[in-house]
């Protein structure tokens, strides 16, 4: 529940990647029979897709509305459009494969390295088709936020959702326990799709703070927003997979500035794909998407987010 003590306590930021996507998918999965057959069946479009050998949409790249819902309780919270703004360019460079740091990646993967072929913009029109910059503000009583999705409803201190079939909705806003952030996976309830990130990991101006400072949290959930899994695979055993064939197996999420090769599960001598958005390393340790990650995302808007985007 949203935190609504009185007292208030400037929260430290972050200094290790936490996201809580999969706990949040774990427990609609239970509550919601319904959208483990919706994801089912995405799973046997994106297989199809793949087996097609179909990994980008075909024409011009997907431009999809984005609405940025700031939820604060302290006026440091309430960040500026120009924070907003760096999000948003930060991914237009790492869903495009245009981030000057893609080319770190070791020269084993780097053919590798996809462009999505998906853009984001401020939204210029609200749900009422009125002039709109694609941004809300919510005072709240709530101190801070857990993965409960208090935030996305104004009923509990938030704000409500804009229609997830025309709008990826994002809520930014103070989280508590070193939660980065969260996403919903593709075919969840319309009210509660989008993703939350914490406010100093939006963005790379204001209140972005290292080493969760380049944008690259948003980059993170948004892959999972796009049905996008952890590229360990969430397991502790090397069987876990992210159902991603050029990703290699990985036990552990990786965190920090990893040095390469970082070997586990047998798979020397390259080890693990650490430097994909879906780990858990720092900002500036992760630059990449591979060929079969693109496939996965753009099956995601073939599917049940095909309403949404130009």
């Amino acid at each position: 529940m949203a935190n609504k003590k009185k007292g208030y306590k400037k929260p430290v930021p972050p200094v290790r990647r936490s996201c809580g996507t999969m706990a949040v998918h774990s427990r609609l999965l239970e509550r919601d029979p319904a959208f483990g057959r919706r994801l089912a069946g995405l799973e046997l479009l994106t297989s199809r897709r793949m087996l097609a050998g179909l990994t980008h949409r075909s024409g011009k790249p997907t431009t999809i509305p984005v609405v940025v819902h700031v939820v604060y309780n302290q006026p440091s919270e309430n960040i500026s459009v120009a924070q907003i703004k760096s999000q948003i360019a930060r991914l237009n460079l790492d869903y495009r494969a245009k981030n000057p740091d893609r080319k770190k990646t070791p020269s084993v993967w780097l053919g590798l390295v996809s462009d999505a072929m998906i853009q984001f913009a401020l939204a210029t029109k609200d749900p009422q088709g009125k002039a709109t910059q694609g941004i809300t503000r919510t005072k709240t009583t709530a101190t801070s936020f857990t993965d409960d999705d208090t935030v996305k409803s104004s009923k509990t201190g938030g704000a409500d959702a804009w229609p997830s079939d025309e709008y990826l909705n994002l809520w930014v806003c103070t989280l508590a326990g070193g939660l980065l952030g969260y996403a919903q996976f593709p075919g969840g309830p319309a009210k509660t799709d989008g993703v939350v990130i914490l406010n100093t990991a939006f963005g790379t101006k204001g209140s972005a703070a290292a080493p969760f400072n380049l944008g690259r949290t948003a980059s993170h959930e948004i892959g999972h927003w796009l049905n996008l899994h952890h590229i360990w695979g969430d397991t502790s055993h090397c069987e876990g997979t992210d159902f991603v064939s050029d990703t290699p197996n990985a036990q552990l999420p990786n965190y920090g500035k990893p040095k390469f090769p970082h070997i586990t599960c047998s798979n020397g001598p390259n080890g693990d794909m650490f430097m994909n958005y879906m780990d858990y390393v720092d900002d500036a340790a992760m630059f990449m998407f591979t060929t079969q990650q693109v496939a996965r995302m753009n099956a995601a808007l073939d599917g049940p987010r095909a309403k949404i985007g130009t």
